[in-house]
């Protein structure tokens, strides 16, 4: 008979180990692990209490509904310091003061978590003693700590959703300011362009020289709204994918980039088709192929583009005979609004468009550079 008990004992333990850590989900956890304990224990009521330095409180309770959360007296504080692992209190009216149904009888078994969290189980038919108290201890353990990365991923997940929802409203904010700001930017540049063109003759050079210099502080401001607008807008992009002959894309892009130099572009003939958006593509290559006319003081630009296939992605560099970036800066060209020379017409922008329309291609992007010789600028895009 004792063999029996032994192993039914044993398949008991087991079975309540199984039901904890299925979920993270802090009251299934508890829904799983504790109903179970009260059904097969034959027990009345189950609690898990938390406390600070003001109010104890119950974040699960059996009965349900017969939530806790009163005052932390300096006696309840000290009956609960004094459990370092686990009590078995016969005299019920000693923790009748917490617990919120009626404790006439029977016995209170309290088993410490940690980090100011208790277990309390109740039964009214003195059916617990010591010695089950310390067959349960290590599956409490395991509950105890099943609990805290139950409370670690749920401050995560808020910690996501307040991210998100402030990442929306800096999207929402972006938007409504570069809308705003499109009117007056407008009506400045076109009344500087008038007020030249109309009045030339009785301007003199240093007055014409102003209104040169606004026009061309009211095309950065435009050139920053239109890169704030790009980026807070390119993951928002609902046009639907398709097959993009790159080809004929960077074709297009050179066209229609205004450089007064002469550009010697290397572009292979079998470029692949790329399954996806295109106005992102367009982006991406866009602002690879700017940056590296953008910042070039050589007479002639040279940029050689080329690829590799992998099983899963494919790779590509886009290489120039341009300024070249200190290794220092590799990281820091990637931020938005950080910029490596004073150039009005750079947003500091680009590079950081460039990132995130590739991260959404589950992809990544690199740079090796040699200051006064050249960039090349590696990055994958998954197929």
């Amino acid at each position: 008979m004792k063999i029996e008990n032994h192993i039914q004992d044993i398949l008991q333990l087991y079975e309540f180990g199984m039901n904890i850590g299925r979920t993270l989900d802090y009251k299934k956890s508890c829904d799983s692990f504790l109903k179970l304990l009260l059904k097969r224990k034959n027990l009345n009521a189950a609690y898990v209490l938390e406390h600070n330095n003001a109010f104890i409180k119950s974040t699960y309770s059996i009965p349900l509904g017969k939530d806790i959360n009163i005052p932390l007296t300096a006696k309840i504080k000290h009956r609960l310091n004094e459990i370092k692992s686990s009590v078995l209190l016969n005299n019920t009216a000693v923790f009748s003061e917490i617990i919120t149904i009626p404790m006439k009888k029977g016995s209170v078994a309290i088993f410490n978590l940690q980090n100011n969290s208790f277990l309390v189980l109740y039964t009214n038919k003195n059916n617990l003693s010591a010695k089950d108290l310390s067959k349960l201890k290590p599956i409490i353990d395991k509950f105890s700590v099943n609990l805290e990365a139950c409370r670690t991923f749920e401050k995560q997940e808020k910690l996501l959703k307040d991210l998100q929802r402030q990442n929306q409203e800096l999207n929402d904010y972006a938007q409504l300011i570069s809308h705003d700001l499109k009117s007056p930017i407008q009506s400045i540049e076109a009344l500087t362009t008038w007020v030249l063109e109309d009045h030339k003759e009785v301007l003199n050079t240093d007055g014409k020289e102003n209104l040169k210099l606004i026009k061309e502080n009211v095309e950065k401001i435009d050139t920053l709204v239109k890169g704030i607008l790009a980026y807070s807008t390119i993951d928002k992009t609902e046009e639907k994918n398709q097959n993009v002959n790159l080809n004929v894309l960077i074709e297009d892009i050179i066209e229609k980039i205004d450089t007064p130099k002469k550009i010697n572009l290397s572009v292979p003939k079998n470029l692949p088709n790329l399954r996806g958006n295109q106005s992102r593509l367009k982006l991406l290559f866009f602002h690879l192929l700017q940056n590296a006319i953008q910042f070039n003081t050589k007479e002639t630009i040279k940029i050689a583009i080329g690829f590799t296939e992998n099983d899963t992605f494919w790779q590509f560099y886009v290489k120039d005979n341009g300024n070249g970036i200190e290794e220092r800066f590799f990281d820091k060209i990637f931020v938005a609004f950080q910029k490596l020379e004073d150039n009005y017409k750079a947003t500091g922008i680009g590079l950081s468009i460039v990132k995130k329309i590739i991260e959404i291609y589950s992809g990544e992007i690199w740079v090796e550079s040699i200051v006064a010789k050249g960039t090349t600028f590696h990055f994958k895009l998954k197929k």
